[in-house]
């Protein structure tokens, strides 16, 4: 879908590219970005960018913690003490998982040292500024990476958004921590309707001073854009996925997540804007707790009747 009114000129890179060149330098007018790097962005004094409730990753994130077996972890009591690596502080996975250990397990976060390493190769470096709650204790290792230290036994857990190389590799030692994530995170949303979000879409907030109305109309054009992706993973006859029975599974999630298994929007993700805006803030990534309202247009929240 073409949004209406604008001439987009794509560049295709990595996330991590998007990230840190839009984060250092603002090289772009409108960019894929870290909903934790953004969450520090956004409640700066005066911030020089806008959101916009558009999701282009989320992920429950219960499969993201990866145990080295030789180090005792059987629960996430257990990582009490212990040597936890992720590959930033400000890592989306890493913040939503730290969060529910510390509001939902009652783990203090001063209790473990933490690492902070690149995920399958060294050289991993924080995008944004932090203001670490006091006692938190945090290394940072430049010549290994997560994997690696995994491996070795160097660090007893990594909290990543992808599984690292050595349990890809099939490590004796390597495993998940709650094999089991899927019905948990089955009943995780249950309980909490939070939808875990990753990645949203920034814009430079010059743009929407300038033309207030491009926030609405690219909102309509990736909604759009977003129910036809879904409606064709919904249909067996025009999935453009081959694999059996996915038509199925993606039913059968729809009705689960009460009708649109992918939502975007303020108010159909406010408790999970709300969430992250908790736990960004308990973990000094975002400089003051946010509402969905201050960091999203109101135009976006506009109720259009046809």
């Amino acid at each position: 879908m073409n949004p209406e009114g604008i001439d987009l000129n794509w560049f295709i890179f990595t996330h991590h590219e998007c990230f840190a060149r839009f984060t250092a330098d603002r090289e772009f007018d409108i960019s894929e970005l870290s909903f934790a790097k953004f969450s520090t962005q956004i409640t700066r004094e005066n911030p020089d960018i806008v959101g916009l409730p558009i999701i282009c990753s989320r992920l429950f994130r219960f499969s993201s913690f990866y145990v080295n077996k030789n180090s005792g972890i059987k629960t996430v009591e257990d990582l009490k003490g212990k040597r936890v690596g992720s590959p930033e502080w400000a890592h989306s996975a890493a913040v939503w998982m730290r969060g529910w250990m510390q509001n939902d397990k009652g783990i203090d976060l001063t209790d473990i040292h933490w690492v902070q390493a690149g995920a399958n190769a060294p050289g991993r470096e924080e995008k944004v500024e932090l203001n670490l709650p006091e006692g938190i204790n945090l290394e940072r290792i430049k010549d290994k990476s997560l994997s690696e230290l995994l491996a070795n036994g160097e660090i007893d857990c990594a909290i990543i958004a992808r599984p690292p190389t050595c349990f890809l590799e099939n490590h004796p030692d390597i495993v998940r921590l709650f094999p089991d994530y899927i019905k948990m995170e089955e009943v995780y949303f249950k309980e909490t309707g939070v939808w875990p979000v990753m990645h949203i879409l920034a814009m430079k907030r010059s743009i929407h001073d300038q033309h207030p109305w491009v926030a609405r109309n690219l909102y309509n054009a990736f909604l759009e854009s977003k129910e036809q992706s879904v409606s064709r993973l919904l249909d067996p006859a025009i999935s453009r996925y081959p694999l059996p029975w996915l038509a199925t599974y993606a039913r059968d999630m729809r009705d689960f997540m009460g009708g649109d298994p992918f939502p975007y929007g303020i108010e159909e993700n406010r408790k999970s804007w709300e969430q992250m805006a908790l736990y960004s803030y308990q973990q000094g990534i975002a400089h003051r707790r946010f509402t969905p309202e201050e960091i999203f247009p109101s135009s976006v929240s506009t109720k259009v009747i046809i």
